[in-house]
């Protein structure tokens, strides 16, 4: 499944953004470089089992181990110490990166409740685009009756693109359905 993604960026992306952008040279079109996952767990400093049932659902979602992340200092409000684990991230690259997108946009945000596109202003400047989802559900992979409680994650995707516009048209052609 994959290699479907893949192919039709060589062969449709590719060329339309060469004529679109006016590349000269084909390695200068933007292509995806990394897709980071990432579950924040404000709850794993109550309930240490929340990170066990996070780090399940993000292997499920991606077909990658996760690893965890810290907290890098302290902050007396939310009881963090320096060093509490607060979240789970995974960084997928090669065919389980364009296996993922894949299933992002043909299965896992179809299923969304009342969805209508995702937002088109969600760029960073420099080409790269950052998602939230509310719910881990709306992956196949997830079984809801196994779910101990709805966890929101955030998918960033990286790209080589210079500008947002670049980035944005190279999301289009790979078929991520931006609201109108």
């Amino acid at each position: 499944m994959s290699g479907s993604l893949h192919q039709r960026y060589k062969e449709e992306a590719v060329p339309a953004l060469q004529k679109q952008f006016g590349y000269a040279n084909p390695m200068d079109v933007p292509r995806l470089s990394k897709i980071v996952v990432n579950i924040g767990l404000g709850e794993a400093l109550q309930n240490p089992k929340a990170v066990d049932a996070a780090v399940g659902d993000l292997t499920a979602i991606t077909g990658q181990h996760p690893v965890t992340t810290k907290a890098k200092r302290s902050i007396a409000q939310f009881r963090l110490r320096t060093g509490n684990t607060i979240g789970a991230r995974v960084t997928l690259r090669g065919d389980r990166m364009w296996d993922f997108l894949e299933r992002l946009t043909r299965l896992a945000l179809p299923r969304i409740r009342d969805f209508h596109g995702v937002a088109a202003k969600s760029f960073d400047g420099r080409g790269n685009y950052t998602m939230g989802l509310r719910e881990q559900l709306a992956f196949p992979e997830i079984d809801y009756d196994k779910v101990d409680r709805l966890r929101g994650l955030e998918i960033s995707i990286v790209t080589t693109a210079k500008t947002d516009e670049e980035s944005k048209r190279l999301l289009e052609l790979l078929g991520m359905p931006f609201a109108v």
